[in-house]
């Protein structure tokens, strides 16, 4: 889980931040074991779950650790997310990337490093692909701050941090703190400091989904570069394997 501080009018890229990896990464290669490892713990159904009841990444202990991309053993299902755009119409997250091969990430545009560093690395990794590649790929930004990141605010942002194609997404907090559950990703609500600064503590992995399945099989943490996106992001296209 990101733990990142900033005041409210600074966004310094040298501000310092606070970072603990996203819970259902915590295990992702377990030399000489030779089962699957689960994080968490197990709910009723028989998969991991988190704390606060969300699902948790099931990986391979084979996986590649020199890889930037840690493929899952047992898939997410796309969050369940109808929220605002930055058009400020309804989008609807399931029915608008459907068969489309999908990044999906929970950020603010107040953050001082990660969030701003991961949109970019996947905005110029995104651009080295061939024009009906880009077209195809879908950038999911959903806000964890959704009270000072509006539409228009995220309309400005994302542009700048990113590219223009990628969709920013804002509604009712306790909404996206469901749907960023549903994929393995905590959440708490910015909190406000007597010194007026405001502590937002989120998961900072990027979860790949097919185009063919709609699982999200990838998992992305936050030192990933551009290089490891720019190799990757064909074989995400295509729904394969990185």
């Amino acid at each position: 889980m990101s733990v990142q501080k900033n005041d409210e009018q600074s966004r310094e890229p040298s501000r310092p931040s606070r970072r603990a990896p996203l819970i259902a990464a915590s295990a992702v290669v377990v030399a000489a074991v030779a089962v699957t490892a689960v994080v968490g713990l197990t709910g009723g159904d028989g998969r991991s779950t988190d704390a606060a009841n969300g699902p948790v990444a099931e990986v391979s202990t084979y996986a590649d650790s020199t890889k930037a991309a840690t493929v899952l053993d047992r898939p997410f299902t796309k969050p369940d997310l109808v929220l605002t755009d930055t058009k400020g119409q309804k989008f609807d997250l399931r029915e608008r990337t459907k068969g489309k091969p999908t990044l999906i990430y929970f950020g603010y545009t107040h953050c001082p490093d990660v969030c701003p560093l991961t949109m970019s690395n996947i905005a110029i990794a995104k651009k080295q692909l061939p024009k009906p590649d880009q077209e195809k790929l879908q950038v999911v930004f959903v806000t964890t701050d959704p009270e000072r990141d509006t539409s228009a605010e995220l309309a400005k942002w994302l542009p700048a941090a990113g590219d223009p194609s990628f969709t920013g997404l804002t509604g009712d907090f306790s909404a996206i703190q469901a749907g960023a559950r549903q994929i393995g990703i905590g959440i708490d609500p910015p909190k406000k400091e007597k010194d007026g600064s405001v502590v937002s503590m989120h998961g900072a992995q990027v979860i790949a989904f097919s185009p063919t399945t709609d699982q999200g099989y990838v998992l992305y943490g936050e030192d990933t570069t551009v290089d490891d996106y720019a190799k990757d992001l064909p074989k995400i296209i295509k729904g394969e394997n990185p």
